[in-house]
């Protein structure tokens, strides 16, 4: 049987720094394969984990939810038998519901051939009771179907901190709590608990088709983006200036990330409000996307190509 590892978090949370570090250093000698959904037209997260080793499945056509359900088990059965990976690691996009993942997860053609063995959410200490109010159902989800929670953004103060354990806790009260900086902490301590409970983490069933969604969760109907496509070679002071303009432009922008062009190198770029990390990458691209409410497509657009 293969091992099925959800690793859930809302946007900019830090879930792709996490599977990094699992990859490195409790996966790299084992056939391990990865499913990648970013919510937009192009994958980010992807072109950044296949630098590595790793075999990397995408589903970028929406988010991990109702409507594309029939898609993920699909994408998941073909990996498994094409495959026959040891662990699979699945990623659902900032926005998806982990209930869905598991739910696909233990239908009967996927658990006759996999268990899932760990559900973790990462939890952005700093944001965590902004992304409550205001998109409660979705970061809800996250955290009630997970058996661990990892605290990401810690260093904010000691009282921030304990009032995201408690929201934690408030939602989950009986889910394992790590609030320990990642860079400290071991893949076996984030990993070292038993198999997930075999019984569905939420009571409700949605029921839903492409066609007939009555939920009222559908991510795409919630969340906009934008994927603004680029060939223009930055420097990281026009980058930042560019992400200051994007701020004026919207209040509504929850994450952008991309990969783009400098002086003979590419970019990483990892947005949340208020706050842009910009570091050198090895994968190549030219390409951001952004992810919120209500975008003015065409002002991004004029902000990072001049247009």
């Amino acid at each position: 049987m293969t091992n099925l590892y959800l690793i859930s978090g809302f946007l900019g949370a830090g879930k792709t720094t996490l599977i990094q570090k699992l990859l490195k250093e409790h996966f790299s000698g084992s056939k391990t394969a990865l499913i990648e959904n970013d919510f937009g037209e192009i994958s980010i997260d992807a072109a950044i984990l296949r630098s590595g080793s790793v075999k990397v499945r995408e589903i970028n056509s929406g988010c991990i939810c109702c409507s594309l359900s029939g898609d993920f088990t699909k994408a998941l059965e073909e990996l498994l038998c094409e495959l026959k990976p040891e662990n699979v690691l699945i990623e659902p996009s900032g926005v998806g519901e982990l209930s869905d993942i598991e739910k696909s997860c233990r239908s009967p053609k996927i658990a006759s051939l996999a268990v899932i063995r760990q559900k973790i959410t990462v939890v952005d200490v700093q944001r965590c009771h902004m992304y409550l109010e205001n998109f409660g159902e979705f970061f809800e989800d996250q955290i009630h179907c997970a058996d661990t929670v990892i605290l990401s953004h810690l260093t904010q103060s000691p009282e921030t901190i304990c009032s995201a354990e408690h929201l934690v806790r408030t939602l989950n009260p009986h889910v394992r709590i790590l609030s320990t900086p990642l860079t400290e902490l071991t893949a076996e301590k984030i990993l070292g608990t038993s198999a997930s409970n075999e019984t569905d983490c939420c009571t409700h069933h949605h029921g839903c088709t492409p066609e007939h969604c009555t939920c009222g969760s559908r991510a795409e109907d919630a969340f906009q983006t934008v994927t603004v496509h680029t060939k223009h070679e930055f420097t990281k002071k026009e980058l930042e200036a560019c992400f200051a303009e994007l701020e004026v432009q919207s209040s509504q922008v929850l994450r952008a990330k991309g990969i783009v062009r400098g002086k003979r190198k590419f970019f990483e770029l990892q947005y949340v409000p208020k706050s842009l990390e910009i570091k050198n990458c090895k994968a190549e691209g030219s390409a951001i996307c952004i992810i919120g409410r209500n975008l003015p497509a065409e002002k991004f657009r004029e902000i990072f190509c001049g247009e």
